[in-house]
């Protein structure tokens, strides 16, 4: 049997002994103390059996950057220690880091802050839905619930719209890929908004909407992506980067089509406004035109031409008196110029007189029909010109003869030259 130990030698030799023991512990944090000043995290780790007390020294724990929470389910790794004054054994944690759900929603907090500082979050990059769209689309499985309630409330609210579905996977191993896959046949179809849609589920079912490359597809899409994945109150990465997020499929529907009721409701009281405005407006228009039809100036012309109606009076009135005079006055020098004018052209003329009756006289004796009436004619070939040759007409060609009283039309039956004896036939 060994020597018995004091108190402190047997602590002592625990602590010497479980110093030398590393081990990695997963465990739910049941208890928290994390007071500001001391030098250490307290916690305490549990299962369903046992319970175990933990420190981390503050300037392990900030590395890490993971805020302790009750109910969290974490691996910590360390050695264990023995603090012989209190005789309280605990587990110094040398490392960090969440397990199980809780590791995921590390990775994606991690992701998300990334994303978020090269602006896909920002609200200033996120477009406007379209007030009445025509043609939707919605990415989600034809299997599941979603979609029967995305159709039933887009049927309810705006039927007007034309619904197209990419069916797609929204959970398991490639899923993601598929919905990128669903996103981009959906903007290839040129409608106005997408929904990308599903039921409620784990943690671990809805890790699809949190990857990467979806996030960065949802970005880039070049139409507007209303998200509605029904798991509260935790937000997806698709969530946070889409153009609006709701919390479930029917609000994501409500959210992308105006409620065809609420429309017809405000349409009406829109139709009644203009109809009194416009009622209202017509009244003060033809107030304001009975008003004015009652002035002097519209009921009265000479109201308003009275002062030019007297002037153009008067203006009769003189021409009356003035023209008979002046045109007197006209009269006599006209019928004086015109004797003066007479007398004038008279002398004028005397000298001319004799002149002209000698030309004509002249005139008369050259006058062709002086000598046709001596017994002289004419003779015309057929172009009416004059024949001064016999050489110049053909035999039985019409020629025409002109007398003193009329007209021969005849025939060349034969010809000769002056030397010669000739004989013309007539017909």
């Amino acid at each position: 049997m060994s020597q018995a130990l004091s108190v402190s030698q047997a602590l002592t030799l625990a602590k010497t002994t479980l110093e030398q023991v590393s081990a990695t512990v997963i465990g739910e944090v049941s208890e928290l103390s994390d007071k500001v000043g001391y030098k250490a995290i307290y916690f305490t780790l549990s299962d369903k059996r046992a319970a175990l007390a933990c420190l981390m020294w503050r300037n392990i724990y900030q590395r890490y950057e993971i805020p302790l929470k009750q109910g969290m389910l974490v691996e910590v790794s360390g050695l264990f220690s023995v603090y012989p004054a209190k005789g309280r054994m605990n587990f110094d944690v040398k490392t960090l880091r969440l397990a199980g759900e809780g590791d995921l929603r590390l990775k994606v907090a991690q992701l998300a802050k990334k994303l978020e500082a090269e602006g896909l979050m920002s609200p200033a990059r996120k477009r406007m839905l379209p007030e009445y769209p025509t043609r939707i689309a919605v990415v989600t499985s034809p299997r599941g619930k979603a979609i029967h309630d995305v159709l039933r409330t887009l049927r309810r609210r705006f039927p007007l719209a034309e619904v197209l579905i990419a069916g797609v996977p929204v959970e398991g191993e490639g899923a993601a890929s598929h919905i990128r896959e669903g996103l981009a046949v959906a903007a290839a179809a040129q409608v106005d908004s997408i929904l990308l849609v599903r039921g409620g589920g784990s943690y671990e079912d809805l890790m699809p909407f949190n990857d990467e490359q979806l996030a960065r597809a949802i970005a880039a899409s070049p139409i507007p992506i209303v998200t509605g994945i029904g798991h509260e109150p935790d937000n997806s990465i698709a969530d946070m980067v889409a153009d609006f997020r709701a919390s479930t499929p029917t609000a994501a529907a409500e959210k992308v089509v105006p409620d065809a009721a609420e429309l017809a409701s405000a349409l009406g009281r829109m139709e009644h406004y203009l109809a009194r405005v416009l009622r209202g407006r017509i009244e003060h228009i033809a107030s304001s035109m009975k008003h004015l039809g009652e002035r002097p100036l519209f009921a009265d012309a000479s109201y308003l031409l009275g002062s030019e109606e007297l002037q153009l009076e008067v203006a009769a009135q003189r021409l009356q008196q003035a023209l008979p005079a002046q045109l007197a006055g006209n009269r006599h020098s006209a019928e004086t110029l015109s004797a003066r004018l007479a007398l004038r052209g008279a002398q004028l003329l005397s000298p001319y007189t004799n002149l002209v009756e000698l030309g004509a006289a002249q005139l008369e004796g050259l006058s062709p029909l002086k000598v046709l009436a001596r017994g002289y004619s004419i003779t015309y070939d057929q172009k009416g010109r004059v024949l001064d040759s016999v050489d110049a007409v053909d035999l039985d060609e019409q020629l025409t003869i002109r007398l003193a009283d009329g007209l021969l039309g005849c025939t060349v039956g034969e010809k000769h030259h002056k030397e010669l004896s000739a004989s013309i036939t007539e017909v």
